[in-house]
């Protein structure tokens, strides 16, 4: 993190991020750490650090980690949606600065992927209910 706003700021580059973009990317980051740790579809990249234990919620699983050294390190670090946040938030504040552009295109498609997210819950809430 220090490094990247060293040589931001040395080309200038180092900017205030407004408040719409921390939001975006406040949702983004979310949405693409949970895809990370927790996804069915990225659960290959989880697999040589974890063990399957089954489902966590929905279109979740749960994995356990294994190993040891930086093995167990890797394996804490991709199951774990808050501390994968840390980096993925880096990315963003960072992309939009040096790029900020492709950097919201990005995010907000994680962001729209996290509001449907939440419709899809609020409709089967929805559903649950006696009419």
């Amino acid at each position: 993190l220090a490094g990247l706003t060293v040589w931001a700021s040395r080309r200038g580059r180092l900017e205030r991020v407004g408040a719409g973009d921390l939001a975006l990317y406040a949702v983004a980051t979310h949405k693409l750490a949970r895809i990370v740790a927790k996804a069915p579809v990225t659960s290959p990249l989880r697999a040589p650090f974890t063990e399957m234990e089954g489902a966590s919620g929905p279109a979740e699983l749960h994995e356990h980690v294994t190993g040891h050294g930086w093995r167990r390190a890797a394996g804490e670090l991709l199951t774990c949606p808050f501390c994968l946040g840390q980096w993925i938030g880096t990315g963003f504040v960072f992309g939009g600065i040096l790029a900020p552009r492709a950097t919201r295109a990005v995010a907000a498609t994680f962001a729209v992927h996290a509001g449907s997210d939440a419709l899809q819950f609020a409709y089967a809430a929805l559903e649950r209910t006696d009419h």
